[in-house]
């Protein structure tokens, strides 16, 4: 006995997943080859668009459309989910003429987005459509169609909702990287609405934990080694920056210490320190600041800019107290 996709009732599980992606691959890939027309027009509307893009469906489209507004709002795109049966009962209010709407049903016949459609309508709010069928009501009332590929459903009896989901799924990102990379969105952007769990710990910039001014271990070439022992102590990282006009010019650490041992308190900090130390930008990854520490078995970074100039120090500590491990 076979289903509706012709396979076999007593396939294996993986078989059966193996169909699952094969028939959603084939669709995906038509979608590909046939990009709607509209699409570069979709994009530039939504891009200018003054207030927010809209994006409502019902049932399994209406996740899909939840999943598309977090996408565009989590990349630079304000964006909102409305539920299209709370709509009928207020939360049209939400919708504004300064707006843009995206709705999707893969038949464009969809009763409860009636209010949605005819609120667009009224108020002259740009609306696009994103459905299977190019004929539908929906469609026909739409400003822009972005149709998906007319291709099976991937359940065994060819009804779930599975390739269409799949393929609104796609074109939705599909529209939220386009408008991010049109945006300029960046790692810095991303970081700003991502500041929690271990996503915004691997973004963190060395800036944002770093010590700085008064907090830094830093002497000149002429201090001391015993003065400069007394500044290794006070701030407590076991280093000391050796600084002239506002350069990092050196790095005093407990192994320069040890290895100059011998009438250490006769020396300067400059004739003790090690020259050309490494360093980390303030506006690199805390990631990248730690993979360095690492990789060279060392606990400090000093932060410098472009011209040497120093601008703070991070400890590993500060790495795994932002979750960055």
């Amino acid at each position: 006995m076979t289903g509706n996709d012709g396979t076999s009732d007593s396939a294996s599980p993986t078989a059966i997943a193996r169909d699952v992606l094969a028939i959603e691959g084939a669709a995906l890939a038509r979608l590909h080859d046939e990009m709607p027309a509209a699409f570069d027009t979709v994009v530039h509307l939504l891009l200018n668009v003054p207030g927010r893009v809209i994006v409502s469906g019902m049932g399994k489209s209406g996740h899909v459309a939840a999943k598309i507004a977090a996408t565009m709002a989590s990349t630079g795109t304000p964006a909102q989910y409305v539920h299209p049966g709370e709509a009928s009962h207020g939360d049209l209010g939400m919708i504004t003429a300064a707006d843009a709407v995206i709705l999707i049903s893969n038949s464009g016949e969809t009763r409860e987005l009636a209010d949605i459609i005819g609120h667009t309508r009224r108020f002259a709010i740009p609306m696009v459509a994103i459905t299977r069928n190019s004929d539908s009501t929906l469609a026909r009332q739409a400003d822009q169609v972005l149709a998906l590929p007319d291709a099976p459903e991937a359940c065994a009896i060819g009804m779930a909702p599975t390739t269409s989901t799949t393929c609104a799924m796609a074109l939705g990102d599909a529209l939220a990287v386009a408008l991010m990379r049109l945006r300029g969105f960046d790692r810095a952007s991303y970081l700003a609405f991502h500041p929690g769990g271990t996503l915004g710990a691997q973004l963190l910039l060395v800036s944002a934990v770093m010590h700085r001014g008064a907090a830094l271990p830093v002497v000149a070439e002429t201090t001391p080694m015993g003065e400069t022992l007394l500044e290794m102590t006070a701030k407590g990282f076991g280093v000391a920056a050796v600084v002239e006009d506002g350069r990092l010019v050196g790095v005093i650490t407990d192994g320069d210490l040890r290895r100059n041992l011998d009438h250490l308190l006769d020396r300067s900090a400059g004739e003790v320190a090690t020259r050309s130390p490494r360093t980390i930008a303030p506006d690199a990854l805390l990631t990248e600041a730690l993979g360095i520490m690492n990789a060279h078995k060392i606990s400090t970074l000093f932060a410098v800019d472009a011209e040497d100039r120093l601008q703070g120090l991070v400890h590993i500590h500060d790495a795994l107290r932002a979750g960055v491990a």
